[in-house]
């Protein structure tokens, strides 16, 4: 791997799918990157809706959910990863005055090169499980968040997958020199305020390009 992109932070980024990208995954997917670093690169997809609706997937862990605001949206699949595990992104919960956390998750090489999402731990955010974001997110796998959203409070904004989605050791650079993915900066509102069908055009305009100008010989950002 080369010194050049060993520099490559894509950490609150979006990778956008080209065309030429046809894993069912991934294929028109939007992927929020929560984590990249010389290790690997794990994130969530952020427009491909699961069966479940939130209100669905409370009563499966036998919470009731006093957020109207959420009864509806759907849980979406993060990527193949833990595909039975729950992982919500939400706004930042800890003080504007601490500390950055250094370095809450840990990315390992697996038997399929794949990353693995360890146990994650963030003292200044509100829940057990939590990893904080360079930007201003944290992503929560403990049920405490769950459990504040069931009794009508908790972040403002939310999204949940289940699935996350992980590259091992220059595997994402290698896609990104394949022209698999467009890159940006990430733009909260596409996460939250953006349907989900709709996510994937908004995040090509932050390009300021559309999807019918898009083919598999276009580079990336």
């Amino acid at each position: 791997m080369s010194a050049d992109s060993l520099s490559i932070n894509l950490t609150h980024h979006f990778l956008i799918a080209m065309p030429g990208l046809e894993d069912e995954t991934f294929a028109k997917s939007v992927v929020y990157v929560c984590e990249h670093s010389e290790r690997g690169a794990m994130g969530l997809v952020i427009n491909k809706p699961g069966e479940l609706s939130m209100k669905g997937l409370f009563e499966k862990v036998d919470l009731p959910l006093h957020r109207q605001d959420l009864m509806n949206a759907p849980v979406l699949q993060g990527g193949p990863v833990h595909t039975e595990r729950g992982f919500v992104l939400h706004d930042g919960l800890w003080s504007h005055e601490a500390e950055p956390v250094a370095e809450v998750i840990e990315l390992v090489k697996a038997a399929e090169d794949a990353a693995v999402l360890t146990a994650v731990s963030d003292k200044e955010s509100v829940y057990a499980s939590t990893m904080a974001i360079p930007g201003g997110l944290e992503m929560t796998t403990s049920k405490d968040v769950l459990e504040a959203l069931s009794m009508g409070a908790g972040p403002k904004r939310v999204l949940i997958s289940l699935g996350y989605s992980a590259w091992g050791e220059g595997q994402l650079e290698s896609e990104l020199a394949e022209n698999s993915w467009l890159t940006v900066g990430a733009d909260m509102a596409v996460i939250f305020d953006t349907p989900v069908d709709q996510r994937y055009a908004r995040a090509m305009k932050l390009l300021g390009l559309e999807p019918w100008m898009l083919s598999g010989e276009v580079g990336h950002s």
